[in-house]
């Protein structure tokens, strides 16, 4: 299912990512570009990147695992 949105492929700076952090976990987070997401391995969340703007909210973020719940 879809949500009606475009996905446009895109990048992270680098060093952006290095900053950034999961809003969870305060860990790391790992580039998907083939999904334009940004994973928290350790929340179990993927954050999705919208016109090149990573959406750090765990509420849009979706669960890695189809069955496990949001946090």
């Amino acid at each position: 299912m879809t949500d009606g949105r475009r996905i446009e492929r895109t990048s992270i700076d680098p060093k952006l990512l290095e900053l950034l952090a999961c809003p969870v976990t305060k860990g790391p987070l790992k580039w998907d570009p083939a999904k334009n997401e940004l994973i928290s391995a350790k929340a179990g969340l993927a954050y999705p990147v919208r016109d090149g703007v990573p959406v750090m909210l765990p509420g849009e973020a979706r669960p890695l695992e189809p069955d496990k719940p949001r946090r």
